[in-house]
C-alpha cells in the first residue's frame, strides 16, 4: 500500500524536487501529486491582519487552494502553502506537514498542535547560501563594488574611487563583529577566518566552537562589538529579545565610518535611524537584504543614498539551499513511514 503525498511548490522550491528527493528516499512506498505557486515572481502575503489567517505569516496561496490540492492526502509538503486553523479542521487525514523553511511562519501552529497533525521544518537550510553572501555583502561595499558600477553605467568612470580617503580596506585588516552566532552566523565566522580577519562574535546564549577559540575569535558583549568592529553583521533569529535590537542608541555606539550589514531580518534594527546614521556620515554605508517592509516602497529613503548596496531578499536562494530542503523534507517523511521520531519537529 502507497501513501499519497501532496507537494505545494513554487517556482523557487519546484514540486519536481520535493518529489525526486522523496522518491530518493522512500522509495515505491509513496505517490506524489504536485502543484506549484507563482512565487517568487509573485509577492507572498504577510496576513497580520487577515481574518482566519491568524498566526500566518509569509504565505502564498489559500486555505481554499491548499484544501482542494490536499484531498485525502495525510502528508503535505510545501514551501509557503497557507496552513490556517480552517485547513486543519476540514482535513481530517492530515497527519503530517514538512515545511521547507527555517520557521514554519505560514502554518497555525496551534490549530496542528489541536488536531494531533505533526508539524516539522528544514532549519538552516540555506545557511551556506547566507554565509557566502555576507561575504559577498562585505566585500561589495567595503571595496566600492556598488559605487563603481553604478557610475559606470551612467558613463562615468571613477578614478577617484583610488583615492586613499575613499578606498576600504581589506579583510585582512578589518575588525568584523557578527552578532548571533548560529547555523549562519557560525559559517559566515568560518569563512571569515580564511582573510585573517579578526572577529567578535556576540550571542550571549552560545559559546564559540574549540576551533574558533583556538583561531583567535573572541567572545564579547554587543557593546564591545560595537565600539570595536569595522563591519557589523546581523544573524539572530527575530525574537521578543531581538526586535529593534540595533536602533538610534547602538548605531551612535558604533565606530565612525563603520559598515553595517543585515542579511537577517528586516525587524531586528530601526531602519529611520540607520538612515540618519547613514546621512550624518557616522556611518561610512550599509549593506541591506532585508527591510521593515517588503517588497520595498519604490519612495524608500534609503534608496536614495550613495553608501548604500541594496538587495532584494536573495541572500538564501541558491540552488544548493533548494537540494537541502527537498532532502530535509524528504527525510523526515521517510522517518514518519518508518514510525521514528522526526528530526526537526516544530
Amino acid at each position: 500500500m502507497t501513501t499519497e503525498v501532496a507537494i505545494i511548490g513554487d517556482r523557487f522550491m519546484l514540486s519536481e524536487m520535493f518529489a525526486a528527493a522523496l522518491h530518493d528516499a522512500c522509495g515505491d512506498r509513496i505517490t506524489c501529486k504536485t502543484l506549484d505557486l507563482a512565487w517568487p515572481d509573485e509577492p507572498m502575503e504577510h496576513g497580520y491582519a487577515v481574518p482566519g489567517m491568524e498566526g500566518l505569516k509569509e504565505y502564498m496561496g489559500t486555505p481554499e487552494m491548499v484544501l482542494e490540492h490536499l484531498g485525502d492526502a495525510p502528508v503535505l509538503v510545501t514551501h509557503l502553502a497557507p496552513l490556517s486553523r480552517s485547513v486543519f479542521e476540514a482535513a481530517p487525514m492530515l497527519k503530517l506537514v514538512a515545511v521547507s523553511r527555517g520557521g514554519p511562519v505560514n502554518v497555525a501552529m496551534d490549530a496542528a498542535a489541536d488536531h494531533k497533525v505533526l508539524v516539522v521544518n528544514t532549519p538552516g537550510r540555506n545557511a551556506s547560501a547566507v554565509a557566502e553572501f555576507t561575504i559577498g555583502a562585505i566585500i561589495t561595499e567595503t571595496r566600492n563594488i556598488t559605487r563603481g558600477h553604478e557610475a559606470l553605467r551612467e558613463g562615468t568612470y571613477r578614478g577617484d574611487l583610488y583615492r586613499s580617503d575613499v578606498a576600504g580596506d581589506e579583510l585582512s585588516d578589518m575588525t568584523v563583529g557578527v552578532i548571533g552566532y548560529g547555523a549562519v552566523g557560525t559559517r559566515v565566522v568560518r569563512l571569515l577566518r580564511a582573510f585573517g580577519t579578526r572577529i567578535l562574535v556576540c550571542d550571549p546564549y552560545v559559546q564559540l566552537s574549540a576551533e574558533d577559540a583556538r583561531a583567535g575569535v573572541e567572545h564579547v558583549s554587543l557593546d564591545v562589538l560595537l565600539q570595536n568592529s569595522d563591519v557589523v553583521s546581523l544573524h539572530p533569529r527575530v525574537t521578543e529579545e531581538t526586535r529593534g535590537m540595533i536602533g538610534a542608541k547602538e548605531l551612535a555606539a558604533m565606530k565612525r565610518g563603520a559598515l553595517l550589514v543585515n542579511t537577517a531580518r528586516g525587524p531586528l534594527m530601526d531602519y529611520d535611524a540607520l538612515h540618519d546614521a547613514l546621512v550624518s556620515g557616522h556611518l561610512g554605508g550599509a549593506m541591506l537584504e532585508t527591510f521593515a517592509v517588503e517588497p520595498t516602497p519604490p519612495d524608500l529613503p534609503l534608496l536614495q543614498l550613495p553608501n548604500v548596496t541594496l538587495t532584494p531578499h536573495i541572500a538564501g536562494a541558491s540552488l544548493k539551499t533548494v537540494r537541502i530542503a527537498a532532502a530535509k523534507a524528504a527525510e523526515e517523511v521517510r522517518r514518519w513511514l518508518d514510525g521514528g521520531p522526526p528530526l526537526n519537529p516544530c
